[in-house]
């Protein structure tokens, strides 16, 4: 058998149901091609002949790891480091010094949600050592950015901290690389102890609940409503407002808006690059 399976209308939206309910993510139709290159080798595996063996067996009791290696495979993990820059020039000359200004006897609280292979956590780190250098005694109390993906592989990778050259050439200047990376034998480059030691990764599934993650400054969440119905990406927002201090922020990614929440959010130019505040 080979990744190049033929699905059934039937089957695509059987398996779409199942994708939506565990994790969010609506497959348009035209989408039945994704679904044949990233499962292909799981079906292969389980020795699935079609689709509908497949979900029969992911909504079978006990079959929690098979659940995991789907919803890994369908989730698209591209990321890059300082991506979009805009956001991380707003953290760097706006929301730093306003946090440091307003927050100075509480840690300074992130949140990096669908933080994928750890670029975006990681820049926001070197940015905040950066933003220390330039102001001595900044944040005394201490930073901690949350990460959270629902992928345990991208979040292994992010633990490590560990990237080829070819990861770090996408969107890393050579300054940066130098200042916060050390090379190693293999030829990988690792992240430095200061910028990696104020991250910590954690599973986590955006349609779960996030009370127990605590209060935000910030909340980073970039480049993945675009994959939820719109019913989920708003009840998603609505928890988020949960958990943001007063005043705090909400970071959405270039292509994504906020609408139908006027009542939580308030829509801030920064000129270029918009942000929302916490009402």
């Amino acid at each position: 058998m080979t990744s190049s399976f033929s699905i059934t209308p039937a089957e695509f939206r059987e398996f779409s149901t199942f994708l939506e309910k565990s994790c969010g993510i609506l497959l348009a139709e035209h989408k039945q091609y994704l679904v044949q290159s990233r499962l292909g080798k799981i079906m292969q595996q389980q020795g699935c002949t079609n689709l509908n063996e497949l979900v029969t067996r992911l909504n079978r009791p006990g079959g929690g790891t098979l659940k995991e290696q789907v919803i890994d495979a369908m989730t698209t993990n591209e990321t890059l480091w300082f991506r979009d820059i805009h956001p991380y020039e707003i953290l760097r000359n706006k929301l730093l010094p306003e946090l440091h200004a307003s927050s100075r006897f509480q840690k300074l609280r992130i949140w990096s949600a669908a933080c994928s292979t750890g670029q975006e956590p990681y820049s926001i780190s070197m940015v905040i050592d950066e933003f220390k250098q330039q102001t001595p005694g900044a944040f005394s109390s201490g930073e901690e950015i949350l990460a959270t993906d629902i992928s345990s592989t991208v979040l292994d990778q992010a633990r490590r901290g560990e990237y080829e050259m070819l990861a770090l050439g996408r969107g890393l200047s050579q300054d940066r690389l130098h200042k916060f990376f050390q090379s190693t034998e293999s030829g990988s480059w690792t992240i430095a102890p200061k910028i990696k030691s104020r991250v910590r990764f954690q599973s986590m599934n955006l349609l779960g609940p996030y009370g127990a993650l605590g209060q935000f400054d910030l909340i980073f969440i970039r480049n993945v409503l675009i994959y939820f119905s719109s019913d989920v990406k708003l009840e998603i927002l609505r928890k988020m407002h949960r958990q943001l201090r007063p005043g705090g922020y909400l970071l959405l990614g270039a292509s994504e808006s906020l609408s139908g929440l006027s009542d939580l959010y308030k829509m801030i130019h920064c000129r270029p690059g918009i942000i929302y505040q916490a009402i």
